[in-house]
């Protein structure tokens, strides 16, 4: 290829994106004066009903303080009932370990003095 070749190409390429920008906003051009004649041409009821959504749509959310104290109660109580709920466990849970270490103490002492399979069977459950 020779250079006024690469040249014509890029210039018929120049032209061809050029073309295609130019549809382009040409297109955005006619959807926004379609929609704003079809507009002008509603019922008054109909572009109230507009105008009202508009509003609400640029208007500022009102802030919702309550739901949001009310979501924060809840998950402060349900907190408050996990935390009980574990403090109760721990405390079955000592409860049986001490329940527990003096029968493990008394199987240990058995299997050292008569090992048997019921006394290992019974470490294995009371010890661990």
């Amino acid at each position: 290829m020779s250079i006024p070749n690469r040249r014509r190409e890029f210039y018929i390429s120049l032209k061809l994106i050029l073309c295609i920008a130019l549809g382009i906003w040409l297109g955005a051009v006619a959807v926004f004066l379609t929609g704003l004649l079809l507009y002008k041409n509603l019922p008054p009821a109909q572009t109230q009903t507009l105008d009202r959504a508009a509003a609400q749509l640029t208007a500022p959310p009102v802030p919702q303080a309550e739901p949001e104290t009310a979501m924060f109660q809840k998950y402060e109580q349900s907190l408050r009932e996990s935390e009980a709920r574990q403090a109760r466990e721990q405390a079955q849970e000592q409860q049986q370990r001490t329940f527990s270490r003096s029968k493990c103490d008394f199987w240990m002492q058995q299997d050292r003095t008569a090992p048997s399979e019921k006394s290992r069977a019974s470490i294995n459950q009371y010890c661990g």
